[in-house]
């Protein structure tokens, strides 16, 4: 079995920057950020930076890009912007900068999302995907969806992910 072979080669230690996109949060109101840089250091990965950006598609951009220019993080987790809304602009800066796609990412995530919430899990454009040798994570906001995007697929994937891309 390849994936285990790989697993037990992955790194253990992961260096993520954790991004939230919002145009109401803040650093004592983000609680969804708080809860992914939780997970990861509770999961023995490192948070490399934090972000807190505004909903709008040339902030998001330049904020991933720069922070993916970092040697030392490895992928970036963002929460906030997938949404149908004439605001939420996440999905679509993700998906123009995404060299490789994960397509079972975000269908997983709204299978899980429909156990727990029933139809409205349709209307998440969770995504994540490969920039430029680095992971891209893109959540929703709720701190639900981030529990369950991270225990069920990120952390469980994340060492594996990053050893086949390195």
């Amino acid at each position: 079995m390849a994936h285990l072979d790989h697993k037990d080669k992955a790194p253990k230690q992961i260096s993520c920057a954790v991004m939230t996109v919002s145009d109401t949060r803040n650093t004592e109101t983000d609680a969804s950020g708080a809860l992914i840089k939780k997970l990861l250091e509770e999961n023995g990965h490192k948070v490399t930076q934090y972000a807190i950006v505004k909903d709008h598609p040339v902030s998001i951009k330049e904020t991933i890009i720069k922070i993916l220019k970092d040697p030392e993080t490895e992928g970036v987790i963002i929460t906030g912007g997938t949404g149908i809304s004439k605001k939420d602009s996440t999905f679509e800066v993700v998906q123009e900068i995404l060299e490789k796609e994960l397509d079972g990412f975000g269908e997983l995530f709204r299978f899980l999302s429909f156990q727990s919430i029933g139809s409205p899990a349709m209307l998440s454009r969770a995504t994540a995907g490969v920039f430029q040798g680095k992971l891209i994570f893109s959540l929703p906001g709720s701190e639900n969806a981030v529990q369950l995007a991270m225990a069920r697929l990120v952390l469980p994937e994340l060492p594996h992910m990053v050893y086949l891309i390195r």
